[in-house]
C-alpha cells in the first residue's frame, strides 16, 4: 500500500467500463483518489464520477475539472449535493475557467474569468453549507435559494473546492479562495516554482499559509518496460494538446515552430492518421520534459521531481498499461 499520497486521473483514453475497473484497482492498491476530466466535447465528468462512486467504497472522487460557465449555479450545487449523497465525504469539486477556442465555439464568452470564478466559488460554497442564499453579482443572480433535501442529510456538506488554475492571476486567486489547486499537466517540474509563489501570495491575502492549500498535480504517466513504447504512447496525447490547448503549450515552454507545425496537420477532432503524422515533429526530449515517461524506475523518479517542487499528491494519467502504472506507484 502507498505510504505517500497518489491518485489516478482518467479522461477519455479508456472506456467508461474500463475506467470503473481502474478506479476499483486503484482503490485496492491504496490510491487516495480518482479524478475524472471533462475534456473537450468527449466526456462529461459527472456521469463517470457517479459510476466510480457507486462501485467503490473508500477512494475519493474528484472532478478534474468541470468549468464554471455551462452549469447554472443552482444546478451545480444540486449536482454536488447528489454526488455527496451517493458517496458521503468522498467528493472533490474541481472547477476551472475553461479555455478557448472551445468555449467561444460553443457560444461562451469568457469575460472577466477571475470575477466569474470568485462568484462561482462563493455561491457554491454557501449553498453546500446549506445556507439560504441571496446573491446578485455580475455573473450569478440568485434570490432566496437553498438546497432542498428530500432524502438524506440536511447538515452542511464536506465538498472541498479545488481550482484548476494555469494562468498567474487565477493561480493567485486560487490561493486566496480555494481549498486546493489542481496543478496542470504537460508542464516541466520547475513550472511549479512560480505557481507556489502565486499561491502563497493569494493565501496571504486571506490570512492563510501556503501549507493550507492542497496541491495535487496532474501528471501524464506513460510507463512501460520498453522505454520506446512508453514514449510513443505519451506522444499520442501530447501531440493533440500542443494543437488544441495553446495555454498548455505556452506553459510547457515548447517552441512556437513545433506548435504551428502540429496545428497545420491536425483538424479538430483529430483523426488517428493526423496524430501519427504530426507526432514525428514532437521530439522525445519534449515528452520526457513534461511527463513521467519511461520504465517504472524512470517514471517514479520523474514524479518525485514534481513532489520536490511542491506537488502534494501526484494525479497520474496512464498512457500505457493502467494496471502497470498503478502497481508502479503502489509503494
Amino acid at each position: 500500500m502507498p505510504t505517500e499520497r497518489v491518485a489516478l486521473y482518467l479522461q477519455d483514453a479508456h472506456s467508461l467500463q474500463d475506467g470503473i475497473k481502474y478506479a476499483q484497482y486503484a482503490e485496492s492498491k491504496g490510491f487516495e483518489a480518482v479524478w475524472q476530466a471533462e475534456s473537450r466535447l468527449v466526456r462529461d465528468a459527472i456521469v463517470p464520477m457517479a459510476a466510480f462512486a457507486a462501485t467503490t467504497e473508500r477512494i475519493k472522487i474528484g472532478a478534474g475539472v468541470i468549468n464554471n460557465w455551462t452549469r447554472n449555479i443552482g444546478l451545480l450545487a444540486a449536482t454536488w449535493l447528489t454526488l455527496d449523497d451517493l458517496a458521503p465525504n468522498r467528493m472533490i469539486c474541481g472547477i476551472g475557467a475553461w479555455w478557448d477556442p472551445l468555449a467561444a465555439n460553443v457560444g461562451i464568452e469568457r469575460r472577466k474569468p477571475l470575477l466569474a470564478m470568485r462568484e462561482t466559488v462563493e455561491v457554491l460554497r454557501r449553498l453546500l453549507r446549506m445556507e439560504n442564499v441571496t446573491f446578485h453579482g455580475e455573473f450569478h443572480h440568485v434570490t432566496g435559494i437553498e438546497l432542498d433535501v428530500v432524502h438524506g442529510r440536511r447538515e452542511p456538506r464536506n465538498v472541498p473546492i479545488y481550482i484548476g488554475a494555469t494562468g498567474d492571476k487565477m493561480m493567485e486567486l486560487t490561493g486566496e479562495i480555494a481549498d486546493g489547486v489542481l496543478l496542470n499537466y504537460c508542464v516541466p517540474p520547475e513550472y511549479n516554482d512560480r505557481a507556489l509563489e502565486l499561491l502563497e501570495a493569494g493565501a496571504k491575502k486571506a490570512g492563510r499559509s501556503l501549507d493550507e492549500i492542497d496541491r495535487p498535480q496532474l501528471v501524464v504517466c506513460s510507463v512501460d518496460h520498453d522505454r520506446k513504447k512508453a514514449i510513443e504512447a505519451a506522444k499520442v496525447l501530447l501531440t493533440q494538446y500542443l494543437a488544441q490547448q495553446p495555454h498548455i503549450a505556452k506553459a510547457s515552454g515548447v517552441s512556437e515552430d513545433i506548435v504551428k507545425q502540429v496545428q497545420s496537420i491536425l483538424t479538430w477532432p483529430a483523426t488517428k492518421e493526423q496524430i501519427h503524422q504530426a507526432m514525428q515533429y514532437v521530439p522525445d526530449e519534449f515528452v520526457l520534459k513534461i511527463s513521467a515517461t519511461g520504465t517504472p524506475d524512470e517514471v517514479r523518479a520523474k514524479v518525485e521531481e514534481y513532489k520536490r517542487r511542491g506537488c502534494t499528491c501526484p494525479v497520474l494519467y496512464p498512457m500505457s498499461d493502467p494496471y502497470l502504472m498503478i502497481d508502479t506507484f503502489s509503494y
